[in-house]
């Protein structure tokens, strides 16, 4: 009978060699570890030693921007989505984007907006005062709506908007609701507005007792004091009529003596709405809206460029009264109906005074809502941070809610700024010295280049753009007709 025969040793092809090698003569042997020497570098420097090493990106949703050059990946805009995902510190989609003028920050807001239709979005312009954006609408077989000093078209900030629909059928608790919206926000834009109007230097003041004359006013107007199942729409002019001429229950139940003394006490505020009527909205915001905006188009754009003759303050004007329609617009926005609303020139209503200020605010802190609903991104446009401090003394009330709107916005596009306005973005939001070369420095260079705050997390990124789009978004038409 055949035995196994034992399989033989194999052969060691390699043997343990101590890591300082043998110690014997031409073996390489050390009595001492080799020194190491250490480099410090920045992280945009590191991928020259490392470039397969990728820092933590942003999930590639929403519209593709450009690149981001320190990781050399593609960059990917989605402000709603990266609210909803607990990875990416954003709980808002606000956007600010600021920047000196000729740097692309136009250009990079335009290319959000035309890329993120591919996912259904669509874009409100509440008010264009440079018609910065008809290329994009005309784009889109979309016409703007002209305002302005002979136009036919007319806006009514104090509409009701899609909140008046079904009132008949709410209930007590409902309708009460409905009415602390629909009043609350009414009462913002008329405080702004009567705030924007100056005695010397001296804003109008708008206190306790001015609320309380105007709720009742607009609440008499409307019918809702009467409990109508139907509210009437009311405007401006007919707010003021009704100061200027009041009833006797006005006045009675406002509590004041007789006619003369609620004259005496209205003076101020009746003289700013009066002023308001003859003067700033004549012809543009003192009647019922005219204009049938198609919500289902890719793009809607109200153009205010016909009202530059009339100054800063008119546009500021303007802009509060289209920002207060459009939140009224935009209240009851049906589950999926997502919107980019571009605010342009803010800093013009910013510097009306606190009042327009706590309506921009108001605007903004509402844009969380949207997140549930549907969804709204609120971007802002801006030049530099001083534009919004301007409002108020240093530690005033309004420049201290201006410097806090920056904080209402999670992400913060920030491109090629001068030495002196870097230092006062680190100053308001803690950049330091990398982020504020990136912007003195490599965002200086190039248009379209520009730091991006998401959260606390910083992107270097450069957008890019196609041929036809650099037809699109081009702004230097003005300046090429003067060379």
């Amino acid at each position: 009978m055949a035995t196994a025969v034992a399989p033989g040793k194999e052969t060691r092809l390699f043997r343990y060699v101590p890591k300082r090698g043998k110690a014997r003569a031409g073996r390489g042997w050390a009595p001492a570890k080799a020194p190491v020497v250490a480099y410090q570098m920045t992280s945009d420097q590191a991928p020259v030693l490392w470039p397969l090493i990728a820092g933590p990106g942003l999930p590639p949703t929403g519209a593709q921007m450009g690149v981001d050059v320190l990781s050399g990946s593609a960059f990917y805009a989605d402000p709603l989505g990266w609210v909803l995902r607990d990875d990416v510190p954003c709980t808002n989609p606000n956007v600010f984007s600021m920047g000196k003028p000729g740097v692309g920050k136009s250009a990079t807001t335009k290319v959000f907006c035309l890329r993120m239709t591919d996912f259904g979005y669509r874009t409100l312009i509440l008010g264009d005062p440079k018609d910065e954006y008809e290329r994009l609408c005309h784009f889109f077989g979309v016409e703007p709506f002209a305002l302005g000093p002979g136009m036919l078209a007319r806006i009514n900030p104090i509409a009701f908007g899609p909140l008046a629909l079904g009132w008949e059928h709410l209930s007590a608790q409902e309708a009460k609701a409905r009415a602390a919206v629909v009043f609350g926000r009414w009462l913002t834009l008329v405080r702004g507005l009567v705030g924007s109007q100056r005695i010397g230097d001296i804003r109008v003041p708008f206190g306790p007792s001015e609320e309380a004359i105007v709720k009742v006013a607009l609440r008499d107007l409307t019918g809702y004091s009467q409990a109508n199942t139907t509210l009437t729409e009311t405007t401006i002019p007919h707010l003021w009529q009704a100061l200027d001429e009041p009833s006797d229950s006005l006045i009675e139940e406002l509590r004041y003596a007789d006619r003369r003394h609620f004259f005496d006490e209205t003076r101020l505020l009746r003289d700013a709405l009066g002023q308001l009527v003859s003067g700033t909205l004549a012809g543009l915001f003192d009647a019922h809206t005219n204009i049938d905006i198609d919500w289902e188009a890719p793009i809607q754009s109200l153009s205010l460029s016909r009202l530059d003759p009339l100054g800063d303050e008119a546009v500021g004007i303007a802009l509060m009264c289209l920002n207060s329609w459009g939140r009224g617009m935009r209240e009851v926005a049906p589950a999926g109906d997502l919107r980019i609303v571009v605010r342009d020139e803010a800093w013009k209503q910013m510097r009306l005074g606190v009042e327009a200020v706590k309506s921009l605010d108001a605007d903004l802190r509402l844009s969380r809502g949207g997140v549930r609903k549907g969804g709204d991104i609120q971007w802002v446009n801006g030049h530099k941070p001083s534009d919004m401090l301007t409002v108020g003394d240093d530690g005033s009330q309004a420049a201290n809610i201006a410097r806090d709107l920056m904080h209402l916005a999670d992400i913060k596009v920030l491109h090629g700024q001068k030495a002196a306005v870097a230092h006062e973005l680190d100053t308001m939001l803690g950049l330091g010295q990398q982020a504020t070369d990136v912007m003195t420095g490599w965002a200086m260079q190039r248009k379209g280049r520009a730091l991006w705050l998401v959260g606390d997390r910083p992107f270097k990124v450069e957008t890019w753009l196609t041929p036809p789009e650099h037809g699109l978004t081009w702004t230097n038409d003005a300046l090429e007709g003067a060379a």
